[in-house]
């Protein structure tokens, strides 16, 4: 990926273990690697082509006045997956109607992490309407054992790098083991699937894994705000820099995908 020399990757003051492998892969290439010191847009990078890696609350405080166009799946995309993709029944629906559920679910919020992503063994154990309001869209599937996961950033409908980050529900991070040739296998099934009725961004990340069953989509989350593990730093930043760039450089298949930004005031 060719990038302009007086691009600028700005990270999240709370830099992560991911962040400084960016900053080191973006200084290879040329590209000003700047740490936010707060959570404000920083005024010298006003009016420059910046590129951001952070949290969703970070990409939401500066996204907008830094004129970003930050990607995301769409929160029904593991939802429109077929079932033999996903491994088990998934639903989009709201907070309020998860509250009614009397059998344990899996339950996480698609975008942002307003809760904690996790089995709950009834709908009322989830946040009640004092904490959260009950129009928060939220993923509501059967409860399944992943074996092992995997992370993959993809770009432009193919992946980039690769890397597992668990095992049997703790965390395990290292290269795919000898059966990465089943891994690319079902990634291409799933992003061939993508391209048929369930598309992403042309930059994303998407986790997968093996069940009892088989292998399975675990979900997919925002190239900019996910953890690279053990995958190729260049690689996860060529996927970076196409998540969170420049709004106005933005190619129109992608703008279904932004992220709706707030208003900030200063």
């Amino acid at each position: 990926m060719t990038t302009s020399t007086t691009a600028t990757l700005l990270l999240a003051p709370r830099i992560n273990e991911t962040g400084l492998q960016l900053r080191t892969a973006a200084g290879r290439r040329g590209l000003r690697a700047f740490t936010a010191a707060s959570w404000r847009a920083p005024q010298e990078l006003s009016g420059q082509q910046v590129h951001l890696y952070g949290g969703p609350l970070f990409a939401d405080a500066v996204g907008g006045a830094l004129g970003l166009g930050l990607l995301e799946p769409s929160a029904d995309w593991l939802s429109a997956l077929p079932r033999e993709l996903t491994g088990r029944t998934v639903e989009l629906t709201t907070l309020a109607a998860a509250r009614r559920l009397s059998g344990p679910a899996f339950v996480k919020a698609p975008a942002d992490k307003h809760f904690a992503a996790r089995v709950y063994d009834r709908g009322s154990d989830l946040p009640g309407p004092e904490l959260l309001d009950g129009d928060v869209p939220v993923l509501v599937s059967e409860v399944v054992r992943f074996a092992v996961e995997y992370r993959l950033f993809v770009l432009d409908g193919a992946v980039r790098a690769a890397s597992r980050y668990s095992r049997d529900g703790e965390l395990s991070v290292g290269a795919p083991e000898s059966g990465a040739s089943e891994l690319s296998g079902f990634a291409a099934e799933v992003l061939a699937a993508a391209a048929e009725c369930a598309p992403l961004p042309s930059a994303a990340v998407v986790d997968v894994g093996r069940t009892p069953g088989g292998w399975a989509v675990v979900e997919a989350n925002a190239a900019w705000a996910s953890g690279g593990y053990a995958c190729d730093p260049d690689a996860v930043l060529d996927v970076v820099l196409r998540a969170a760039g420049p709004l106005d450089r933005l190619p129109g298949s992608d703008r279904p995908f932004l992220r709706e930004l707030p208003q900030v005031e200063d």
